[in-house]
C-alpha cells in the first residue's frame, strides 16, 4: 500500500460532493463518475494489443524506434494511425540519445524493465489510449489531453504519472520520459500538450490539423481544429496577398499566453485520467458508472522534463485539491522572482546574476551567442560549422558598431560577448555548446516566446519575422503536399521544422531565410541583428507591446510553494538551453524560503545538458565524448520518488552528482558504462552536498 496519502478529495467536476467519504484509502462506490466539464467534444478511445501496435512504441518496438523512420502508404493522405506512429517515433528520438553507445538498450529504452534490467524484449505495452480536448467552449484553447492505461494497471494499487510535453511538442512529447517510466510501472500516464502543442495553420490554404493530426480545412474543422489562427477571413485574404505561403503556429500565435496555464492543464490531465480510469474500472450501478479509483487510494507523481517539468512544478504549486503526492522532474524551465538578498555560490565564487525569466535570457542569448561562438574559449565546439565564422564575425562587428560589445577585433568582441552570457546565468561548462544551441534552438525559442508573451497575431509579423518555406526570389515556396499532410507526426511545434523555416521579411532584397538574410541597418549578413535587437526590445522596451509582454511573463512566475510535497529536481550543470542559474538553483532557494514544510531536493549533474538527442548525433561530434545522458538521472529520480511514496524509503539529500564523460575521439566515443554515470549518493560527502542557509545557496565546485 502507498505510504503517502491524501487527506481530502477534490470538490470538482471530477470529485463531486463527498457523500460521506472522509478521504481515506477505501473505495467509495457511491460517487458517480462525472465527465469533467472542461472536456469538450468527443473522447477518442483506442485499444492496442501490445503486438501489432502499442502505447509506448506505436508497434515499432525498441528496434524500430532505433531504426529508419516509419513510412505511410499514401504520403499525401496519412491515416490517424500512421500519423500517431510517425509522431511517437519522432518524439521519442527527440528526447533521448537513441544510440546504443550512449546507453539506449542498456541504461534506458523500451527493453529496459522497471527494475533497470536490460532484457531482450521489444518493450511494447498493451493498453487503452484516450484523447480529448480541454476547452472553455470557444475552441480557442483546445488543450490536448491524453490518458494511457496500460494493461498491467491494477485499480487496487493505482498510480498515475503526469507527462506534460517538453518544448512546444504535441501530446506525445513526453512519451520517452514520463510516459515510458509510468507505463513500465503499470501506472496510468496523464499527458497534456499544455496548450502549445504542434498546432500548425497553413494560412495560404487555410488548412489545419484535427486532434489526431489529420489535415483538413479550417472551415470544416471548426472548433475541432487543434489550432486555427484568430484572423478574420478578410484579414486573412489581405495577409495572404501581402505575405504568401506563410504559416501560423499555436505556441507563437494562439494569443493565449499558454505558459500561464500550464499548471491548470497538468491538473486537468490528472482529473481526466481519474475519469477515464473509472469509466473503465468503476462499478456500474443502475446504469451509472461509480468511482472506484480516487486520489485517496492512488499514488500520483507529477513528472516530465524541460517545459513539461515546469508544468509539473506549476501543477504542484496550484494543487489545492490534493491530487498530487510527489514531484520528480528534470531540467525544468521555470520563471520566478528570486528571494530578496539571495546569494548563489559555486564553490567560493558568487554567481554574478541569476533568475532571469526565459524571455530575458533567451533574447540575450539570441543577441550574443553567434559572436560568442567565435571566442578562443569556444574553439573546437561541437557544431561550430553551423555558425559560419564570417557571419559570426559580422555579428560581432555589428554588435560593436551599436555599442553592445567592446573590442576592435573579432576576437576581442567575441570574448566580450561570451562574458555577457556568463554574466547572465550561463555556466562556463556551457561554452562548448553555445554555437550548436544558437544554430539549432535559440532563435526558435526566443521568437516563439516573444510572440506568445506579446500575444501577437500571426498578421503582426512581430519584429519582421514569419514562418514559411524556403524563399525563391523573395517568395516562400509552398510546402510539398506530403510534408504538409504529415506535419503532425514530423513537427515539433517550433519552426524551423518539417520544411517550415524562420523568415526575415525585412531582409535587404526581399524575404529570405533568417540565417542568410541581410540586415537593413548594417548591410551585413550578420544573422539578422535587427531582428535580434527587436526581440530583445520585446522584453526591455518601453512600448505597450513590451509592457504587455513583461506582464504576461509575470503571470507565468512560480511561487516556490510546493505545499510540502516531496519533490526532486535534476538538472545538468552544462545546460545551455535552460541554465541552472536561471531556473533550478534559484527555485530551490525560493522553495526553501517560502515552503515551511519543504521536501525539495536538488541533484545537479556534471557533464550533462538539455538535449540528450544531440549526444550521439553524427552532425555534432564532441557531444558524445564530453557529455552523459541526463535521462539516466531522470529515471533514477522517478525511482527514488516512487520508493519514497510507496514504501517510505528516504530521499537522498541535495547534491552534485559527479559523472565521467566517455572521452575518446569526438564522434566515435567509446560506449557508455555504469561507471560513467554513478548513482545519486544516499549520503553525499560534504564536498558534494548542496546547502542552503540564510540567504546563501552553496553549490560545490
Amino acid at each position: 500500500m502507498t505510504v503517502h496519502k491524501h487527506v481530502a478529495f477534490a470538490a470538482t467536476a471530477l470529485l463531486v460532493a463527498a457523500c460521506g467519504d472522509s478521504g481515506n484509502d477505501n473505495h467509495n462506490d457511491s460517487i458517480p463518475n462525472i465527465r469533467p466539464d472542461f472536456v469538450k467534444g468527443s473522447i477518442i478511445s483506442t485499444n492496442y494489443d501490445g503486438t501489432s501496435d502499442d502505447l509506448l512504441t506505436a508497434g515499432l518496438g525498441k528496434s524500430g524506434l532505433a531504426g529508419a523512420a516509419p513510412t505511410v502508404a499514401n504520403p499525401a493522405a496519412p491515416t490517424a494511425a500512421e500519423l500517431r506512429r510517425v509522431a511517437i517515433y519522432n518524439n521519442y528520438r527527440a528526447l533521448v540519445d537513441i544510440a546504443a553507445a550512449g546507453g539506449y538498450g542498456t541504461l534506458y529504452g523500451p527493453n529496459v524493465d522497471a527494475n533497470g534490467v536490460a532484457t531482450t524484449s521489444e518493450g511494447k505495452i498493451a493498453g487503452e489510449e484516450d484523447i480529448a480536448y480541454a476547452d472553455d467552449g470557444s475552441g480557442r484553447q483546445n488543450v490536448t489531453l491524453m490518458v494511457q492505461i496500460p494493461a498491467t494497471f491494477n485499480p487496487d494499487d493505482a498510480c498515475i504519472v503526469t507527462g506534460a510535453s517538453s518544448g512546444s511538442r504535441g501530446v506525445y512529447g513526453a512519451i520517452a520520459t514520463a510516459g515510458e517510466w509510468g507505463l513500465k510501472h503499470g501506472c496510468v500516464v496523464a499527458y497534456t500538450d499544455k496548450g502549445t502543442g504542434n498546432g500548425a495553420h497553413d494560412l495560404a490554404n487555410n488548412a489545419v490539423n484535427l486532434i489526431q493530426g489529420q489535415r483538413t480545412s479550417a472551415i470544416s474543422a471548426g472548433n475541432n481544429s487543434q489550432f486555427t489562427a484568430n484572423v478574420s477571413s478578410a484579414d486573412l485574404a489581405a495577409f495572404n496577398a501581402a505575405f504568401p505561403n506563410r504559416w501560423a503556429y499555436k505556441h507563437a500565435h494562439s494569443q493565449q499566453n499558454p505558459e500561464a496555464t500550464w499548471g491548470r492543464d497538468t491538473l486537468r490531465a490528472v482529473q481526466f485520467a481519474f475519469f477515464m480510469i473509472n469509466e473503465k474500472f468503476g462499478t456500474l450501478s443502475n446504469g451509472v458508472r461509480l468511482q472506484r479509483v480516487v486520489p485517496g487510494n492512488t499514488l500520483v507523481i507529477a513528472s516530465s522534463v524541460s517545459n513539461g517539468a515546469g508544468a509539473a512544478i506549476a501543477a504542484a504549486e496550484q494543487d489545492t485539491d490534493g491530487l498530487i503526492d510527489g514531484v520528480a522532474v528534470a531540467e525544468p524551465q521555470i520563471n520566478l522572482n528570486a528571494p530578496t538578498g539571495l546569494v548563489i555560490k559555486r564553490g567560493a565564487n558568487a554567481v554574478p546574476s541569476f533568475a532571469h525569466p526565459l524571455l530575458d535570457y533567451f533574447t540575450i542569448g539570441n543577441l550574443y551567442q553567434p559572436c560568442a561562438a567565435q571566442s578562443a574559449a569556444a574553439v573546437g565546439s561541437p557544431g561550430a560549422a553551423f555558425v559560419p565564422a564570417a557571419l559570426g564575425a559580422n555579428r560581432c562587428a555589428s554588435l560593436a558598431a551599436k555599442g553592445l560589445v567592446s573590442g576592435s577585433t573579432t576576437a576581442e568582441q567575441a570574448n566580450d560577448a561570451l562574458s555577457k552570457l556568463l554574466a547572465n546565468g550561463w555556466e562556463a561548462d556551457s561554452i562548448p555548446f553555445q554555437a550548436s544551441h544558437y544554430a539549432l534552438a535559440t532563435l526558435s525559442v526566443a521568437l516563439t516566446y516573444a510572440n506568445a508573451f506579446a500575444k501577437a497575431s500571426v498578421t503582426d509579423n512581430l519584429c519582421g519575422y514569419s514562418f514559411g518555406g524556403t524563399p525563391v526570389n523573395g517568395v516562400p515556396a509552398p510546402l510539398p503536399a506530403a510534408a504538409a499532410a504529415q506535419i503532425f507526426g514530423t513537427g515539433n511545434g517550433v519552426p524551423p521544422t518539417s520544411g517550415i523555416n524562420i523568415l526575415n521579411n525585412n531582409s535587404a532584397g526581399g524575404t529570405a531565410l533568417d540565417a542568410a538574410s541581410i540586415s537593413p541597418s548594417t548591410g551585413k549578413a550578420d544573422f539578422n541583428i535587427d531582428g535580434a535587437l527587436c526581440l530583445r526590445d520585446v522584453f526591455t522596451g518601453s512600448s505597450a507591446t513590451s509592457a504587455a509582454a513583461r506582464a504576461n511573463v509575470d503571470a507565468t512566475k512560480r511561487t516556490g510553494d510546493l505545499h510540502g510535497k516531496p519533490t526532486i529536481i535534476v538538472h545538468g550543470r552544462s545546460d545551455t538551453l535552460v541554465p541552472v542559474n536561471n531556473t533550478s538553483r534559484p527555485y530551490y532557494a525560493l522553495n526553501k524560503t517560502v515552503d515551511t514544510h519543504s521536501q525539495l531536493v536538488y541533484y545537479e549533474v556534471t557533464n550533462a545538458q538539455h538535449f540528450d538527442a544531440f549526444i550521439d548525433n553524427a552532425a555534432l561530434p564532441g557531444y558524445d565524448s564530453r557529455l552523459v545522458p541526463l535521462h539516466r538521472y531522470f529515471i533514477e529520480a522517478m525511482d527514488i520518488m516512487y520508493a519514497n511514496l510507496k514504501f517510505g524509503t528516504a530521499i537522498p539529500p541535495s547534491q552534485v552528482v559527479r559523472t565521467t564523460p566517455r572521452g575518446g575521439t569526438p564522434g566515435a566515443a567509446p560506449p557508455i558504462t555504469a561507471a560513467n554515470v554513478p548513482p545519486v549518493a544516499v549520503s553525499p560527502s560534504t564536498a558534494n552536498s548542496i546547502v542552503f542557509s540564510g540567504n546563501l545557496l552553496t553549490i560545490p565546485e
